[in-house]
């Protein structure tokens, strides 16, 4: 399998944030494209024209050096565990929905907290929680050591902390409390607290996102089949045959000429 065949293979919306990620952050480090035109300001973003496009691209700029693969690898990896292997977001369009609600989040939380202007760590820690919470009980490997799977977040934390200082440590902490606060509104207030889901996914995006053709996805605990996605409307359609809707309730009928 080529390289491109391993590109079209992986989950679309994870290779797609990945590949953008590595080629926008290289560009950047290397002095290609200017800073200024991808990290969000709010003087930029208040200027006319405002550079709207700033609210994407500020949550794909990796660190420098070795922090342009490191950054790549846990983007793409926690983000493909999401997209294909999360029950929390596993239905159409649910994946979208958690990273707009997460992003607005952290922007929100950077832009009157923290003061903060790079996000894609704190968009990490994000993922990083939320695949974390499905895996309670478990352990994983951090570095070298051993520890509880839901401790992991909290150890990367600790480690920027450590490595980068604490304003690294706030804006990335962002991402925590967005990742938690999405868990909250979404399965503990629904569950606990007799409420409902108060992050639904809009019905435009599972439209987009409903699949016509049946899939197979090759997950890390076996293979699962993906049956075609029909709307109500179709489904309707399909379960009351040809006939028109005024004809349905007119019995089972009989035929005629018969003995």
């Amino acid at each position: 399998m080529s390289a491109m065949d391993m590109y079209w293979a992986a989950p679309p919306i994870s290779r797609t944030l990945a590949a953008a990620a590595f080629f926008l952050s290289v560009s950047c480090h290397t002095g290609m494209l200017s800073f200024g035109y991808v990290i969000f300001y709010l003087g930029q973003f208040l200027k006319f024209p405002p550079y709207v496009w700033t609210i994407v691209t500020s949550f794909l700029i990796t660190g420098e050096g070795i922090g342009i693969i490191l950054d790549t690898y846990f983007l793409y990896t926690y983000s493909s565990q999401l997209e294909i292997a999360t029950p929390r977001v596993s239905g159409p369009g649910d994946y979208i929905t958690y990273l707009l609600f997460v992003c607005s989040v952290i922007l929100g939380l950077n832009l009157f907290v923290t003061g903060g202007v790079v996000f894609i760590s704190a968009l990490i820690l994000a993922m990083c929680y939320t695949c974390t919470q499905d895996a309670r009980g478990q352990k994983a490997t951090f570095i070298v050591v051993q520890i509880p799977a839901q401790f992991i977040p909290y150890a990367m934390l600790l480690m920027t902390l450590v490595m980068a200082g604490a304003q690294a440590a706030k804006i990335q902490a962002t991402g925590l409390v967005a990742a938690h606060l999405y868990d909250f509104l979404t399965r503990l207030y629904p569950e606990f607290g007799g409420g409902v889901n108060l992050v639904p996914t809009p019905n435009f995006i599972k439209r987009m996102w409903q699949s016509t053709v049946p899939g197979v996805d090759h997950r890390a605990y076996g293979t699962a089949f993906t049956p075609a996605q029909r709307s109500a409307s179709a489904s309707g359609s399909a379960a009351g045959g040809v006939l028109p809707e005024s004809w349905r309730d007119r019995g089972s009928g009989h035929r005629l000429g018969g003995d």
